[in-house]
């Protein structure tokens, strides 16, 4: 159905092109018990099963009827600018989760980007991928929604959030590999915000209740990812690229 497009492997390895049965007790069940808000669209993919066993709201805002969308139509209708960074961001917070044992269903990240509209034409989506159920200590269920906000400014930079129990080690794993895109954390554009402000670093620091040395790690990392000179030059880019408003 789609063109052959270079993904996540690691990713690919878990998913399936598999619709849902939308007819079936599950389907109906969610149907009733799960919120969708106006312009989103909401998947539950099952690994027990290998197949999506849920969606609403796709063809309203991306053209897909719900009894056709797949795991596999999600991944690949991601806009080629985004695709890269979007596949890799997937591969290292699937694996990390796997990694976990305790509270699973607390973790989830999101991810600014644009999918392609079945007509051709792109939308700006905030989405959010959550762990949907687990069972002795294993991820079985992820929930995604992908909510249309057309007052995104998506520049050349790919912004995401981590979120969990353990949200600093999850962010970290995330970066280990997706700072070859360019790339920023909420916790860096968080700090960036501030140096905009005119906060010193040691201000920073004081307000956030973290060491000077951590607000550092937030910040320096990013004149060699953007290649700027100095906190004048980062703030600027960040303008100039719609990281900050």
């Amino acid at each position: 159905m789609f063109p052959d497009r270079t993904f996540g492997n690691y990713s690919k390895s878990f998913i399936t092109d598999l619709p849902a049965d939308l007819e079936s007790e599950q389907a109906r069940h969610y149907r009733e018990t799960l919120t969708r808000f106006p312009e989103e669209a909401v998947y539950i993919y099952s690994f027990k099963e290998n197949r999506m066993v849920y969606a609403d709201g796709w063809d309203e805002i991306l053209g897909y009827k719900d009894e056709e969308v797949s795991m596999m139509t999600i991944v690949n209708i991601t806009s080629p600018e985004y695709a890269p960074f979007s596949h890799e961001l997937n591969d290292k917070a699937l694996m990390f989760i796997q990694s976990r044992t305790e509270d699973l269903e607390k973790y989830s990240f999101t991810i600014e980007l644009k999918k392609i509209h079945k007509h051709g034409h792109d939308v700006p989506l905030i989405v959010k991928v959550g762990v949907f159920s687990s069972e002795g200590g294993k991820m079985t269920a992820i929930i995604g929604r992908s909510q249309v906000n057309r007052s995104l400014k998506l520049g050349s930079v790919m912004r995401y959030d981590a979120y969990g129990p353990d949200k600093s080690k999850f962010e970290e794993e995330l970066n280990k590999q997706l700072f070859r895109h360019y790339a920023i954390s909420g916790k860096e554009k968080e700090a960036l915000a501030m140096v905009a402000k005119g906060y010193s670093l040691k201000e920073i620091a004081y307000e956030f209740n973290v060491s000077l040395s951590a607000i550092e790690k937030r910040i320096f990392p990013m004149y060699k990812r953007f290649d700027v000179k100095n906190l004048s030059h980062l703030v600027s880019f960040a303008y100039d690229n719609h990281i900050l408003p």
